[in-house]
Order: C-alpha cells, then structure tokens, then sequence
C-alpha cells in the first residue's frame, strides 16, 4: 500500500496523472530537479510498483484520487499524461470537485487543438487554470529534457513557468519551453511540430528507397552515408538514428530493418495538420504527401496484389554512385527546407486567424533541441525570424533563398531519377511543385476560374481592372 495516512500539511508540490512510460520519466525528471512529485495511475498496481521502486525520491504514490489532490500544495499544478480525446475529458470530470479556484490542469498529451481551446474556457468558468502543453522528444527527451510547448490561460504561466522551464530542453542556456499563447496554441504548435515531424521522416524514406531500390545498397551499405550527412547540414536527430537503425542487425547477421513490415502507423497529429491547413486555405503539400504515403504504406495486401497485375519492376540508376548521392543529399535538404517553409507558413496563418500572436523565432527555438524534429538546421530559422519577425515565408530570407537555389537542381535530377526508375518520391515531387509553384509569377488558374465561371457563374477578376473587382462572361 503506498498512499499515506492524509495530512493537514502538503508533502508535494506537483501532480502525476497517467504512468505510462512518457509520464513515468517526466515525473523523474522532475524529481531530479528538485520537485516532490505526487503520483496517480488508473491501474493502481502500477502506481504501486513506480512507487515501490523510486522510494529513495521524493515521489509519493496514491491509490485515491481525493488523497492525491489533498497531498499537493496550492495553487496545485496537475500533469495529466494520458491519452488524448475523451479520457482526458473524464480525468477532468473526476478531477474538478477536488481542486480549488486558482489550481492548474496541464495536459501534456497530442490534444486537438480545439478541444484543448475549449476545455481552457470551461474551465476557467470552475476557476481552475488550464494548460495544453505540447511535449515532444519521446521517451529520451521525457527523462531527461524534451521540447515543452505551454498554452492556455495565461495566467497559469506564473504558476508552472518554474517547473516546466527547469525539466526542459537548453541550448545555449535557453531552455526549449515557453509560452506559446492563449487557447489551443500550445497544442496547434505541436501538431504543426508533428506534421513536419511526418515530412522529415518522409523525405528520408524516399532516400533509403532510392539507395536501396534504385542502388541496390545495403543498409550496412546506406549507414555511411546517413553518418557523413549527419555531420554537414542535415545533422538532426531523425538523420542521427536513421544511421543508428541502418546498422543494427538480428542475432543472424540480418538488418533488423530488413525484417520489419512496411506499413506504416500513425496516431493522427499529421492527419489533423493537414486539416487544419485546408481550413485555413494554406498548403502544406509535402506534410499532406507524407500522410497519405502512410496510408498507402498501410495498403499493404492490395500492394501485393498491384505488384502481381501490373508489375513491380524497377529500372536501375545508372548514373555513378557518388553523382546520385550528392544530388539525394542536395534533395533531402531543398525538401526540408520547403516542409518547413509550409510548417510556419501555417503557423503564421492559424496566428492571424485565431488571434494568437505567436513568436516563431521562439517556437523555432523550441525545436532546436530535446524534440523529435531537432536539428542545426532549426538554428538558421530561428535566426531568420529574429531578424525579421514578419517574415511572410522562409523561401524569402536571404540564407535560404540562397540555400534551396543551390540544392534545387540536385532535387530536380533526384526526381527525374526515380520517375524513371519507377520509385516513388511523393514527398520530393510536392517539394519540387510547390516551388516552382510559389516562384511563378503567372499559373493557370486563370483558366480554371474561366471554367468555374462558365459552368457556376461563380465570376472572376481581370488583369486590366482592379483585384476584388468581379466580371462574368457568358460564354455560350
């Protein structure tokens, strides 16, 4: 039994809902800084255990929920790590009757953003302050310092600022939390990190598929080259452990990605960026390829069906080996650079849209260490934003319209390459048309809005009138 005899006086001062791996290393990276932790878990037995075997920390586990809220100090600060939806609804339904006006519910699970805006109102009606804290490095970044993106009632900030800071990522002294906004901000931020999370992924897919299908490699054969990449101006975490799982074999020699099905999961952050981008009118193409990749990934018994009736044959690269790697890694870089140009092209639009006012500098400042996404790559567009935080697009500021000049006509031959070999580069491809796309100074829209006119009467504007002046035609 771990729960204490109830006391008049508080023995801790922060809460633990949900001991699932992520919430069991949160609370000893709290506990490491400093923080008498109070734990609860719907599955006592578990609480029981983590209890059991941190007894040495300060770290109290509870059996009731009442006790547990009793035995944290006011104004309490409350994590909840469980899964999204409505078990985060219920845990706060059972929550509110034990807490106090002034209190602090934190939810650091991939909350939708809109759910985490409403619960925020409702519960600043029962007084309590509420925060929907995007948190992101996985297991490793949880232990020992993730990316922690806070959001809600502001004035809930004074109160966790302290705790959330210390358990946080640093680079540079800065550590890689801070507040985002109001409402759902702090979760629309990780979402979007998610989304180009998907696209990194994605675009490093496509160059093992390359390697491996169109070069014939290895993995033992790839993983040299991810290492070298990792230590130019792809170094980043995803690159990183690419190389890790590219070297890692089975008892019999086999590479342990070798084995592995290729089907895709995924738990919908991606899907709901995508979303999000189509209300609000702002493409992110290559995060919406890398989605639908998964999907397609996840095909997999009509895949072997496909491949039966109409083929699976790939033709060879004949190019020289080195000739295909440069131009694969100048590809990886120009697609990153366009994936991330879109990221904050929507989270420009959703600042504008819901009122936020959000500091991308900052938010890229988040990213550059204990995330997922982190990267030396994140340090130029945090620098890009603090030189000019009205930055309408990242393609604009001189070091990366320097930078996807100079690697574009390798992604250009990349994708060519594997439209000729048969290789899917879904990503590349939305990286390439976006582009040239968002460089054309003339599309042909104006076509499609002859058409939308002819069969809808839906109007158009003329080049020799001006916008926002509307004209219909009838063509007939």
């Amino acid at each position: 039994m771990t729960t204490p005899p109830r006391t008049l006086e508080p023995a801790s001062n922060f809460g633990v809902i949900g001991l699932a791996v992520m919430g069991q290393n949160l609370v000893l990276n709290l506990s490491d800084h400093g923080f008498r932790v109070a734990v609860f878990n719907r599955t006592a037995a578990r609480t029981d255990a983590f209890a059991a075997q941190h007894a040495d920390r300060s770290i109290t586990g509870f059996r009731d929920l009442d006790l547990f809220v009793a035995a944290i100090e006011q104004p309490r600060r409350i994590l909840l790590m469980i899964k999204a939806g409505q078990p985060v609804d219920d845990q706060i339904t059972d929550l509110l009757p034990h807490l106090a006006p002034g209190d602090v519910v934190i939810d650091g699970g991939n909350s939708l953003f809109t759910d985490t805006a409403r619960r925020t109102v409702e519960l600043a009606d029962a007084g309590v302050l509420f925060v929907g804290a995007g948190i992101s490095g996985g297991e490793e970044g949880a232990r020992y310092g993730p990316s922690i993106m806070p959001g809600g009632d502001v004035g809930a900030w004074p109160i966790v600022e302290d705790a959330l800071t210390a358990i946080a990522a640093t680079v540079d002294g800065e550590p890689c939390c801070g507040w985002i906004g109001p409402g759902g901000s702090g979760h629309y931020v990780k979402m979007i990190h998610n989304g180009i999370e998907y696209g990194d992924m994605q675009i490093i897919a496509e160059a093992y598929d390359i390697m491996g299908r169109g070069l014939s490699m290895s993995a033992p054969e790839m993983q040299p080259w991810f290492e070298r990449w990792n230590d130019g101006r792809l170094d980043s975490y995803l690159i990183e452990i690419t190389a890790d799982i590219l070297g890692h074999t089975e008892d019999d020699g086999t590479p342990t990605v070798d084995v592995i099905v290729d089907a895709t999961g995924q738990k919908g952050t991606g899907k709901w960026t995508v979303a999000a981008s189509m209300n609000q009118s702002t493409p992110v193409s290559l995060i919406a390829e890398s989605v639908y990749a998964r999907i397609v990934s996840a095909l997999l018994d009509e895949r072997q069906e496909a491949a039966s009736a109409l083929g699976d044959d790939i033709e060879p690269l004949t190019d020289s080996v080195d000739q295909v790697m440069a131009d694969l890694h100048d590809a990886l870089y120009a697609a990153k650079i366009v994936s991330y140009a879109q990221g904050f092209m929507l989270l420009r639009s959703a600042s504008e849209e819901y009122g936020w006012d959000l500091d991308l500098s900052m938010i890229a400042g988040l990213w550059r260490a204990g995330c997922i996404i982190r990267s030396r790559f994140l340090t130029e567009i945090t620098a890009a934003y603090r030189k000019n935080p009205s930055l309408t697009n990242l393609l604009l500021d001189d070091y990366f319209t320097h930078q996807i000049t100079q690697a574009m006509p390798g992604l250009r031959r990349t994708v060519a390459r594997a439209a000729r070999a048969g290789i899917p580069v879904p990503a590349y491809s939305a990286a390439l048309s976006f582009f040239d796309a968002f460089r054309s100074r003339r599309l042909p829209a104006n076509l499609t809005q002859a058409q939308r006119d002819y069969f809808g009467a839906h109007t158009y504007e003329r080049t020799d009138a001006p916008r926002g002046e509307w004209f219909h035609t009838n063509w007939i």
